[in-house]
């Protein structure tokens, strides 16, 4: 596959043809950043890891340049970041057993760009190539520019895919919003309990984060255990690991819905809920 960034980066941890690494994907995640994978597509990630038949593919959109750098680190150009960060990632694709990792390694601004063709025509051959079932991305929410960037490139490259190729679930996941906001009814409520030893090492390996002062690792562990404990006061946990997600599908499937009027709907079903529970106690 013939991506359009000079600097892109194609990793299979075990070493099949790329074709056929990539074909095999199942549930495919597409982020902004290294490690924003192993955050937000998790779910997809230990579905997937040694189950024989399902396969998770990783695609970071941007090189990483911008990364905070502290420690040992402090001092490296942005040049040796990426490559740090590429590696960092390259690490992660190996412990989680992924399919297909590939970095394009865009600058975050072209990202940004509204009219940003040559990375929506990268995710659509992707896309295109894999056919997944299942498509983990940023959502609508999140409070990262370059996050809500990349989940509009992806919509894109998705909507432009044939209909009947379309995944049949798109998941909007959490990295910089979290999602316990979200009305209980609007929560996609994925389970991460599968091999739960796991994200400390997927998270791990981005050293150059966790020795910046970012404890990624730490900090998503409790997160996932609070939104099992806190998702409902009056049933006991289901599970001890859980993650939220918005449902994008309708978004990916249906070219007329209007992304903001579909993004906002969740925001004004969180308002009308807390003005009626305030007026039911006046």
């Amino acid at each position: 596959m013939n991506f359009r960034h000079a600097k892109h980066d194609v990793f299979i941890p075990d070493q099949t043809d790329p074709t056929v690494a990539l074909k095999r994907v199942t549930h495919l995640g597409i982020v902004s950043h290294q490690d924003d994978l192993e955050i937000a597509a998790y779910h997809g990630i230990t579905e997937c890891f040694k189950s024989g038949d399902k396969w998770f593919g990783g695609v970071v959109v941007t090189n990483g340049a911008g990364s905070p750098r502290k420690g040992p680190y402090a001092d490296y150009t942005d040049e040796e970041m990426q490559q740090v960060r590429l590696i960092e990632q390259r690490k992660a694709a190996y412990v989680g057993e992924y399919s297909y990792m590939v970095q394009l390694s865009y600058p975050s601004d072209c990202v940004k760009r509204e009219r940003t063709t040559d990375v929506e025509s990268d995710l659509k051959d992707i896309l295109d190539a894999s056919q997944p079932e299942f498509v983990y991305l940023h959502n609508p929410c999140d409070r990262h520019d370059t996050h809500v960037a990349t989940f509009l490139r992806c919509l894109n490259a998705l909507r432009a895919m044939p209909r009947e190729t379309r995944p049949k679930k798109v998941y909007g996941c959490e990295v910089w919003r979290k999602l316990d906001w979200l009305l209980s009814q609007d929560k996609e409520m994925l389970k991460v309990d599968k091999h739960p030893h796991m994200l400390r090492p997927l998270l791990g390996v981005f050293d150059s984060q966790i020795s910046g002062g970012k404890r990624y690792d730490l900090a998503e562990e409790g997160l996932r255990h609070a939104n099992a404990t806190y998702f409902d006061s009056h049933t006991t946990d289901k599970t001890s690991l859980l993650t939220f997600a918005m449902d994008l599908t309708p978004l990916v499937m249906d070219e007329s819905l209007s992304i903001e009027d579909y993004t906002l709907g969740y925001v004004n079903r969180l308002a009308n809920d807390v003005r009626d529970r305030l007026h039911r106690h006046m």
